[in-house]
């Protein structure tokens, strides 16, 4: 343990997000107290209170947790402000529901004393958890939760079973270096997608879920906006699958439709021409458009640091100068352009009268995509050259 955490600054801190919780605060503090007591866990409680008008301030003060009061309105708000104002090196954060079992704290201590920075509970068996009937919704336990687990290993590579699981230790350190930003629901996933992003050392460990104890009102959750949230949170965070390989799928498919265009394929009576090489012209167009965005967004996720330095993005980008990306779409502009000028002057030797469409948009439609993708070059080159300012 750190020198600077001496008896004035304890191990552990459990941090309890609380709007409205008087019915299940008390069972809530009291467990974490006593699996604090009895294996020997200098800590402390931090009750993050969002605004409860049901008595939980006095519950809290009467057991001896630390109220810290937090005015604005989230659940990630709510624990930013409880996290912030902890003093534990280690931090454990959980709903104060009942749905939880802070009893349960031990075993998430002792892997962040291996040298763990994120210890995430895994309710779901498939990471070897107990969902106790009626603690789950069955959309949530069967599809919502497994599926969004589902993507962010795949997605992310975080090794968890459990994305959505509120029950979950961190190193203060971790807290800080992550730089969390949401203020709702999505605090908990951020949380898990920067950590696997950071490459930071993440466990799991199985728990119970109980059903919900509070008696007065219903859960906060909100099945379809929550799940929709997560899914944009997640998109958001990774450009690959949000733009570049949407945007390189459509590039190939227009890609493949000039090549049947431009070579006047036919396959069982279908003729493939200048239709399907305009389609074709509006898929790599699109297509390029997306990539461009990736990358866009990519660099401003670092400069913001909301994503860590990507070494193949960088090599690429000082490989890719300014200069030398001015230079190439300058060209593909110019080829698009002499293009064009070959269609105009098809066009003069017929008189300015009628043309063959068919042969001459095989002039026009190249030099049109040519000329566009070279000038949106011009533009995009410029403007990551503006990011890169602050990235480098």
């Amino acid at each position: 343990m750190d020198k600077e955490y001496t008896a004035n600054r304890p191990e552990l801190s459990v941090v309890m997000p609380c709007l409205n919780e008087a019915d299940t605060l008390t069972i809530c503090i009291e467990k974490a107290q006593r699996a604090m007591l009895a294996h020997g866990i200098e800590g402390e409680i931090i009750i993050a209170d969002n605004g409860s008008t049901d008595g939980s301030v006095a519950i809290a003060n009467r057991l001896g947790a630390r109220v810290v009061h937090v005015a604005e309105r989230g659940y990630g708000s709510a624990l930013r402000g409880g996290i912030e104002a902890s003093r534990g090196q280690f931090v454990i954060m959980g709903d104060a529901d009942d749905s939880y079992d802070f009893l349960d704290i031990p075993l998430f201590v002792d892997s962040l004393r291996e040298g763990h920075d994120l210890v995430m509970g895994c309710r779901l068996p498939a990471g070897g958890g107990t969902v106790k009937d009626g603690a789950m919704p069955t959309l949530h336990r069967w599809w919502g939760n497994p599926m969004f687990s589902a993507m962010v290993r795949s997605m992310f590579k975080a090794p968890i079973h459990d994305v959505y699981c509120g029950l979950r230790g961190f190193t203060r350190a971790l807290y800080q270096e992550l730089d969390l930003r949401c203020t709702g629901m999505e605090f908990a996933t951020e949380m898990v997608i920067k950590s696997s992003l950071f490459k930071v050392r993440i466990s799991e460990v199985p728990i119970t879920l109980h059903p919900d104890g509070r008696k007065s009102h219903a859960p906060h959750l909100r099945t379809f906006a929550d799940g929709w949230r997560t899914l944009r949170f997640f998109m958001l965070y990774s450009p690959r699958w949000l733009f570049l390989v949407p945007g390189a799928t459509t590039g190939v498919l227009g890609l493949s439709a000039w090549v049947l265009a431009l070579s006047g394929a036919t396959f069982h009576g279908i003729r493939f021409d200048a239709h399907t090489l305009l389609f074709g012209s509006l898929f790599l167009i699109v297509g390029y458009q997306s990539i461009l965005f990736g990358i866009f967004t990519k660099l401003f996720a670092i400069g913001e640091h909301l994503q860590p330095e990507d070494p193949r993005l960088s090599k690429v980008i000082r490989f890719i100068t300014l200069e030398r990306a001015l230079l190439v779409s300058t060209g593909v502009l110019a080829i698009g352009s002499l293009l064009l000028v070959v269609a105009i002057n098809q066009w003069r030797l017929a008189g300015f009268g009628l043309l063959d469409y068919a042969a001459t948009m095989r002039w026009v439609v190249p030099g049109v995509t040519l000329a566009a993708i070279g000038f949106q070059t011009i533009l995009s080159s410029l403007f990551i050259s503006v990011l890169g300012l602050k990235h480098r």
